[in-house]
């Protein structure tokens, strides 16, 4: 399909889009964006990315190659990415182009846990008690300050566990510093939290926002492992969990979905929210809204960035999402069989333990409807 001219805002059915990023966020954007009659240009530094396939065209290069940025920008309408750990420097270079939303400021905010931190508490929003740690030095002062237990983090490209060690009482600080590799490091007070939530939110072009329903989160290994929709607590928690998020994306003028992670911590005063991390991108909490939700969060993406009303984030009821990591995968047929699953397989080849190989979600009302039935 011919790449469409229009203008520089408000895209239209034929206009091609730019995903930074080949693993499955991706590859699930390139779906959505074909639902709505787009094609999807994807850039990634591995020839092996589940998008690829899925996708119009593929340039593969290393995130910094200036020529085969320019040459990918070229090709597109509008540029996005499916992941945060891309050089800050490249959305830039991308930007000077084509629109590039969610914006390269958002992108740098992101990848920097200090950063984003301050920005989160400018805002008047609670978050855990933190400091900045630029050497061994600084991290005592920094344990006198929050004490023990608290987190070590790598201010810098950080998931699923990595890049960060606990600190807890007995601990040598020397050795934990240099266990991140002597990098710069925020150090984070220990939250005894109830239970992690997540609010996925997508914010559009003229400032619609609209966000689902509250997600309830179990992690294994760090990794998450499920997403509850609705979260099992009070709906005034709900109400201001979703609150923090439009602030948040209302103070960005962010243009796309995001996820804003939150601990509720039980307090004598009652239920707190203190807000953990932001991801400025579609979101592996968000995954039940494929099958669960009137409107994906991918397809939302899609119509955020290229300036399409946002559509209703409604849940169809009770859904529960599965990760399948490694050789879980291998269980595909036993999901299957459930009433009421659905199963997406991102096509990766090597079921690496820690990998996440594809999902499950769960619509808790097809089960209920399946037991009445003579099936």
């Amino acid at each position: 399909m011919a790449k469409t001219t229009l203008a520089p805002t408000t895209l239209a059915p034929g206009a091609r889009i730019g995903i930074v990023g080949g693993g499955q966020l991706g590859r699930m954007l390139a779906l959505a964006a074909a639902r709505l009659g787009m094609s999807c240009h994807i850039y990634t530094d591995r020839k092996d990315d589940p998008a690829i396939e899925i996708a119009a065209a593929a340039t593969i290069a290393p995130y910094d190659n200036e020529m085969a940025l320019a040459g990918f920008a070229a090709d597109v309408d509008v540029i996005t990415y499916e992941f945060e750990n891309i050089p800050a420097w490249s959305a830039e270079f991308l930007a000077a182009i084509k629109p590039v939303r969610p914006s390269p400021a958002v992108l740098a905010l992101t990848q920097d846990r200090l950063v984003e931190k301050n920005f989160i508490a400018s805002l008047g929003i609670e978050v855990a008690p933190f400091a900045q740690v630029d050497d061994a030095g600084a991290l005592a002062r920094a344990i006198a300050q929050i004490g023990r237990p608290s987190i070590l983090k790598t201010r810098r490209f950080g998931y699923d566990g990595k890049g960060q060690t606990l600190v807890r009482e007995g601990s040598d600080l020397a050795v934990a510093f240099r266990s991140l590799g002597g990098q710069p490091s925020i150090l984070e007070g220990f939250v005894p939290f109830v239970c992690e939530v997540s609010v996925v939110a997508a914010r559009g072009l003229d400032g619609d926002f609209v966000a689902w329903d509250v997600g309830l989160n179990t992690h294994e290994h760090h990794i998450l492992a499920t997403t509850e929709v609705p979260a099992s607590i009070d709906p005034d928690l709900r109400v201001r969990a979703r609150d923090k998020a439009m602030r948040i994306a209302e103070a960005l003028d962010y243009v796309g979905v995001l996820a804003v992670e939150m601990f509720v911590v039980s307090t004598p005063e009652g239920k707190r929210l203190l807000v953990n991390e932001i991801a400025p991108r579609v979101h592996n909490s968000g995954h039940w809204t494929l099958d669960g939700a009137a409107t994906s969060q991918f397809e939302q993406h899609i119509r955020a960035i290229c300036g399409f009303p946002l559509g209703l984030a409604r849940a169809h009821g009770p859904v529960e999402m599965i990760n399948l990591i490694g050789d879980d995968i291998f269980r595909w047929r036993d999901f299957l069989d459930v009433p009421g699953a659905c199963l997406h397989v991102y096509g990766k080849a090597d079921a690496r333990p820690g990998r996440k190989m594809g999902h499950v979600t769960i619509l808790k009302s097809a089960e209920r409807d399946d037991d009445d039935s003579t099936r």
